[in-house]
């Protein structure tokens, strides 16, 4: 039943590249670079932009690169629609020079394997031959390379994105662009944090190639037959602050969260929203125990809907919750997070694992 169901998938991403203007910002363009990597930040609604500090900031906000005190490896894997997608993510970070410079590289894909290829199972003579059904990939690649440097109580850093996206043998795409952040330190507690994604507008280069049956067929089917085009990805502002309360001489800690992500590509279906400023908040809390035990909540994705029904609106917010272990060098954190609001039912269980090769002498 999800054959057809992943063919719809590949239509609809190959129809959305074959319809970006020459020179127009998409209001969703990448999106796939919005989801967030590890199960710490997922778990907290994705709010990160501030108390990230681990291998993992290359992706959230470079400038929380600084927090490493020695090289950090870290993997994830997720699983979409009962299986059909798949979100891979690995990163590995470390200090350089006077430990005052770090340096990360990330690396993700999210895709759709296995899908069916129907254009030629109709033969000329009107037969249908199901030996001619093949199965390609649709997926989307990014590597993040990241820089960040300490300057006393402030924190600055950036992130080269390189791009690629395949459809198979029919699309392919290459993109690039920069993400910048920094972090304020006000004190042991108080931290602030801005990040802006897609700083100098992220371009993505479509190529279609098909051949010239793949052509008659898409026209015999009434399908628009792609063209070569390019694809834009705004500026997005992410502005946060976060608290970190212990409490007193015990071991238990709390860390609370706040951003706002602030996008100028037009009237979005967010909680704050105009035309061309919409705010998107998330907020994400962490209790944690002697840095060994992590119990984390969060909640993002906040929108209004209206009911079929009576036409009543509502608003939507989407929970996360999860929890982290860390056993000497190695830290296991589990996240159930989510697309939409829990009813849908577009949930995954994610684990990420994260290894911290620390001298223990520093």
């Amino acid at each position: 039943m999800f054959a057809g169901y992943r063919f719809i998938v590949v239509l609809l991403l190959v129809c959305c590249a074959a319809t970006a203007g020459a020179q127009t910002i998409r209001t969703y363009s990448n999106e796939f670079l919005a989801l967030g990597v590890g199960a710490r930040g997922l778990g907290m609604g994705t709010a990160q932009a501030v108390s990230v500090n681990d291998v993992t900031a290359g992706y959230w906000n470079p400038a929380g690169l600084t927090s490493l005190t020695g090289t950090q490896v870290a993997a994830m894997h997720a699983e979409w629609f009962a299986g059909i997608a798949k979100y891979d993510y690995a990163g590995v970070a470390l200090p350089i020079a006077d430990r005052k410079r770090f340096i990360g590289i990330n690396a993700i894909r999210f895709g759709v394997d296995d899908i069916p290829n129907t254009l030629n199972l109709i033969e000329p003579d009107g037969n249908i031959n199901y030996n001619n059904i093949t199965t390609f990939s649709a997926a989307d690649y990014a590597v993040l390379l990241s820089y960040a440097q300490m300057l006393k109580k402030v924190s600055i850093g950036g992130s080269v994105k390189v791009i690629h996206r395949r459809v198979g043998s029919f699309a392919t795409a290459w993109g690039f662009g920069l993400d910048v952040g920094m972090k304020y330190a006000h004190n042991d507690r108080l931290t602030l944090g801005a990040m802006l994604r897609d700083a100098t507008t992220t371009v993505n280069t479509w190529g279609f190639n098909f051949t010239p049956e793949e052509k008659q067929q898409l026209a015999l089917t009434d399908n628009v037959i792609p063209v070569n085009s390019v694809e834009l990805t705004g500026q997005r502002l992410i502005l946060g602050g976060a608290y970190r309360q212990p409490f007193g001489q015990s071991k238990f800690a709390l860390l609370t969260e706040l951003n706002l992500n602030i996008t100028f590509d037009g009237k979005r279906n967010t909680l704050i929203k105009s035309d061309p400023v919409s705010i998107d908040p998330t907020a994400g809390i962490e209790a944690q125990y002697n840095n060994l035990i992590f119990l984390r909540a969060g909640i993002n994705n906040i929108q209004q809907f209206r009911n079929d029904t009576n036409g009543d609106t509502f608003t939507s917010i989407q929970p996360n919750v999860g929890l982290g272990l860390r056993i000497k060098e190695v830290r296991i954190d589990y996240a159930f997070t989510g697309l939409n609001r829990v009813d849908v039912g577009v949930y995954s269980h994610i684990i990420s694992l994260m290894i911290d090769f620390t001298k223990k002498d520093r």
